[in-house]
């Protein structure tokens, strides 16, 4: 897709953060922080309730407000009075984050669905997106989730997110079937992503090469945060999201 042209230059991610200094990651801070540098900006999507799209990366609001329980037994306008702890900037919500960015940078939306009910969350992500004229992409670990918009926005630019799923929570909740398939890009068949994002701790590979180099798709590396990631990351990919150094 050649729209996608702005996937080949460094993108922030969750925006410029640094809880040191009072911007907590996924905020208007950090958001703004990345803009003025001109950077392409990630942030997380996560479920609220009524299967409404948030700002917000963990599926519970324990580390990083001082509230507690699931982000998805609260409503949008309760979660969007809530401050984030690392310099209180309130929790955005996606027409929030659209009208703040209002079509300066290139915006890439990781969409959390913790592996749940497929359909009407990114349903409702595609119809709040189909009014904005930014460069904007959607992106998930999930390949149901990157089928689903496949389904509800095919023009909307999809990714699909990927890693070697050996990690403690991968293999409580995956089988080792679904970790082999999501590893290898297996799920692309029916994902159809217009791009991949990898983990830079397991670059190289050969199925995200063989995305980039065979199938012509860009290729991501997240999330680099050292000199030697960023050295990999321009060796094998196209682009860093990156945290802690900025390229």
């Amino acid at each position: 897709m050649s729209e996608l042209y702005w996937l080949k230059r460094p993108i922030a991610h969750r925006g410029l953060h640094d809880a040191e200094r009072g911007i907590c990651e996924n905020s208007v801070s950090a958001v703004k922080a990345a803009m003025r540098k001109g950077l392409a900006v990630e942030v997380d999507i996560q479920r609220a309730g009524g299967d409404m799209p948030v700002v917000f990366h963990d599926a519970t609001l324990d580390r990083l407000t001082h509230e507690t329980g699931p982000v998805a037994a609260r409503d949008i306008e309760s979660l969007r009075a809530l401050s984030l702890k690392h310099g209180g900037d309130k929790i955005l919500s996606l027409p929030d984050l659209l009208e703040i960015v209002s079509d300066a940078v290139p915006l890439l939306l990781d969409v959390k669905t913790n592996g749940s009910g497929h359909g009407t969350f990114e349903a409702n992500i595609a119809n709040i997106l189909a009014g904005y004229h930014g460069p904007v992409a959607v992106m998930s670990f999930d390949p149901y989730s990157v089928s689903a918009f496949r389904e509800h926005a095919p023009a909307l630019p999809r990714g699909l997110v990927s890693c070697r799923f050996n990690d403690t929570a991968s293999k409580t909740h995956l089988s080792m079937t679904q970790r082999f398939a999501m590893r290898h890009l297996l799920t692309s068949v029916f994902a159809r992503p217009h791009f991949v994002a990898y983990d830079i701790r397991a670059l190289p590979a050969v199925a995200p090469l063989l995305a980039k180099f065979v199938a012509g798709l860009p290729l991501l590396a997240w999330t680099v945060r050292t000199e030697a990631e960023l050295d990999r990351a321009l060796r094998y990919a196209d682009a860093p999201i990156f945290e802690e150094i900025v390229p």
